[in-house]
C-alpha cells in the first residue's frame, strides 16, 4: 500500500437476536445487569466478526468497554447483527442497547445518547486505485467524480452534509463491494476510514492495488452510545461510563488496545502489525 500526497493537504442474525433479547434480564432490582450491543462488523482493529463465532463481535472497542462496565458489575454481550445499517436500526428501536462506536451526528443525537469522553479519534480518507490518484486540495476535487462507501456510514456532520448536497458517492452495504467496485473502474475513489480501510484490504488480499490519497476528508471522534429505547439507558449506567471512560482514556488503554488488536487482526492473515507506525508517505 502506497500513501499518495496530492496537493493540499438479515433474518438468521435478527432470529439470534430475538433469542438472546428474550432472555435479557428482568429490572427486578433496578439495576442493569446486561447490555447487548452491535457495532460496524467490518470495523477492525475495533470490531470484526470473531472467527471462531460469526455471531460475535470481538476487537478492541468490545475489551474497552468491558472494561468500563467491570466495576458497574454490568455484564456485554457484543453481537453481530449483520451490515452497519441493520446495527443502527437495531439501536434505533431499542432491541440493542449500545453501540460499541459511532461519529456524533444530528440525526444520531435524536435517537441515542453519546457516552463522553471519545475513545479514540478516527480518520477517514479517499482510496484510489494504485496509479490513479489525481488533484487533491479539498472536497470539491470530488465533485467531478464518483465515489462509493459504506451505507448510513458518517464521516461528520459538515462533510456528510457537503456530499449529500454536492457529490455523487454510491452507497452499499459492505466495504469489500466498494473496494470491488473501484478495482472494476466503475468508481473513481472510495470514502472509508483509514485503518479500517487497510485492514479490510489487507483481509482481500489486495492492498497492493490501492492507493490513499493523504490529506484527505475529515478525523471525527468515535463514541459509544446508548439507545434512547434501552431499557438500560439510565443516568446510573450513563455516570458509571463516564466516569469510567474518563479513566481509562486518561490512561491510554485505547491506544494500548488498538495495538494489541491489530496485531491480532494481522495474525489471522500472517502479516506483521503496522499500526503503531506511521505509514510512508510518498509524493
Amino acid at each position: 500500500m502506497r500513501f499518495v500526497r496530492t496537493g493540499c493537504r438479515a433474518s438468521l442474525a435478527g432470529l439470534l437476536l430475538a433469542a438472546l433479547l428474550s432472555s435479557t434480564p428482568a429490572w427486578a432490582t433496578g439495576t442493569c445487569e446486561r447490555v447487548v450491543v452491535a457495532g460496524n462488523p467490518q470495523y477492525p482493529p475495533l470490531l470484526w466478526v470473531d472467527p471462531q463465532d460469526d455471531k460475535r463481535l470481538i476487537g478492541a472497542g468490545v475489551e474497552l468497554l468491558e472494561m468500563a462496565l467491570a466495576d458497574a458489575g454490568v455484564k456485554v454481550e457484543v453481537l453481530n447483527v449483520g451490515p452497519w445499517a441493520r446495527a443502527q436500526d437495531e439501536v434505533r428501536s431499542g432491541r440493542v442497547d449500545m453501540l460499541a462506536g459511532a461519529f456524533l451526528t444530528h440525526e444520531r443525537l435524536g435517537y441515542m445518547d453519546y457516552v463522553y469522553p471519545a475513545y479514540i479519534e478516527v480518520p477517514s480518507v479517499v482510496f484510489v486505485r494504485r496509479g490513479s490518484a489525481f488533484p487533491y486540495s479539498g472536497w470539491d476535487d470530488l465533485r467531478d467524480k464518483r465515489g462509493s462507501t459504506l451505507v448510513n456510514n458518517s464521516y461528520g456532520q459538515a462533510f456528510d452534509t457537503y456530499a449529500r448536497d454536492h457529490l455523487r458517492i454510491e452507497k452499499v452495504s459492505s466495504i469489500e463491494q466498494s473496494f470491488r467496485t473501484l478495482l472494476l473502474g466503475r468508481v473513481d475513489y472510495v470514502v472509508y476510514e483509514r485503518y479500517q480501510g487497510l485492514a479490510v484490504a489487507e483481509q482481500l488480499g489486495i492492498a497492493d492495488q490501492l492507493d490513499i490519497i493523504d490529506g484527505s476528508l475529515i478525523s471525527e471522534q468515535l463514541y459509544y452510545t446508548i439507545s434512547h429505547r434501552s431499557a438500560c439507558n439510565s443516568p446510573a449506567l450513563r455516570s458509571a461510563l463516564a466516569l469510567a471512560m474518563q479513566d481509562l482514556v486518561g490512561r491510554g488503554e485505547p491506544r494500548r488496545l488498538l495495538e494489541k488488536y491489530q496485531a491480532i487482526w494481522s495474525a489471522q492473515f500472517g502479516v506483521s502489525s503496522g499500526l503503531a507506525e506511521e505509514p510512508a508517505v510518498f509524493d
